[in-house]
């Protein structure tokens, strides 16, 4: 019988983290861990209100799944299995997955990347982003945070200041920028209009600029886009993969969303396989969740993985950042 443990633990931020739709300093995330009398795998969970999910609730659902026989998984499959019968939200999914696989590789003398199959990667470059601030910090915020070291950068931005903040965030570096508007815009023509705002700056892609609802509006905004547009909230544990090709050029995968390894994986796959690029980011999570964004990471067109390093104090430390590339240290 295995031993299962689930531990809440706040996170405060190095500054006050700003997306269009809210703004947090503490992040409230959970940690499970499992094992037996020789070794233990731990995993992450960071809650996201977007998707349904609060501290209390993915408690709950834990208390439920150890009520009805979590203990006695003793496999993959099973646990999968287990979960399929009672209601587990994505980020609890993949901190349970991902606990129970690191424990496996640790009992069985086998790497995460062996176990899922894949290429491990030794180093990665990753996107650091701009909260969403008044535009006149934005040189500020460049220095104080060294941000030139970074191979690219991403932009939160909203309808009010998004225009008046790349123009800032160009004047203080030279990177190419991903736009992310976490879902800001109601309708194409007005993001067109944005569009027609920023041509002169390096955009390498824009994220999500709509709800993830406004089905015919991506179908007619990806016809006239002059940059990738990539799905964020259009994609969770599950997609329309039909209309999503349709709808944009590629797909940011996350593991909090994806629900796992293995289905954050079948992700990559299957966007690969429609032609579509591959990025993978991350909620505000410490460097055990992004230690295992970085196992899933070789042949991935863009990552942003920086939510460890908003993180104040960050309590791990299994992934170091050096010259703005990630390198995994050790398995959680």
């Amino acid at each position: 019988m295995l031993l299962w443990n689930l531990e809440a633990r706040d996170l405060t931020l190095r500054y006050t983290w700003k997306i269009s739709r809210d703004a947090s300093d503490v992040k409230t995330n959970l940690f499970v861990t499992v094992g037996d009398e020789r070794v233990q795998g731990r995993g992450e969970a960071a809650p996201n209100t977007r998707y349904g999910e609060t501290p209390a609730l993915l408690q709950q659902q834990f208390q439920n799944l150890h009520a009805n026989g979590l203990d006695h998984v003793a496999s993959i499959e099973e646990l999968q299995h287990l979960m399929s019968l009672h209601p587990v939200l994505p980020a609890l999914r993949f901190a349970i997955e991902s606990a129970f696989v690191h424990y496996l590789c640790r009992k069985n003398g086998q790497t995460v990347s062996e176990f899922l199959g894949v290429q491990p990667v030794t180093s990665a470059p990753t996107a650091y982003s701009y909260p969403i601030m008044e535009p006149g910090k934005i040189a500020a915020f460049t220095k104080e945070h060294g941000l030139h070291r970074f191979e690219y950068l991403k932009v939160k931005v909203n309808q009010v200041s998004g225009l008046d903040m790349l123009s800032e965030v160009t004047k203080a570096t030279s990177q190419g920028l991903i736009v992310d508007a976490n879902e800001a815009w109601q309708d194409p023509d007005s993001i067109m209009r944005f569009f027609e705002g920023i041509k002169k700056y390096p955009i390498l892609m824009i994220e999500q600029p709509m709800p993830s609802g406004l089905q015919e509006e991506y179908l007619y905004l990806k016809k006239r886009s002059p940059y990738d547009l990539f799905a964020d909230e259009s994609v969770t544990d599950h997609a329309d993969w039909e209309l999503l090709q349709q709808q944009f050029h590629g797909v940011n995968m996350k593991l909090m969303k994806a629900g796992g390894y293995l289905n954050g994986l079948a992700i990559l796959q299957k966007t690969r396989s429609l032609g579509m690029k591959t990025m993978i980011g991350c909620m505000m999570e410490t460097s055990m969740a992004i230690w295992s964004g970085l196992q899933l990471a070789h042949g991935v067109d863009l990552l942003d993985l920086d939510g460890m390093l908003v993180v104040k104090d960050e309590p791990f430390q299994l992934v170091k950042e050096e010259a703005g590339r990630l390198y995994p240290v050790e398995q959680p």
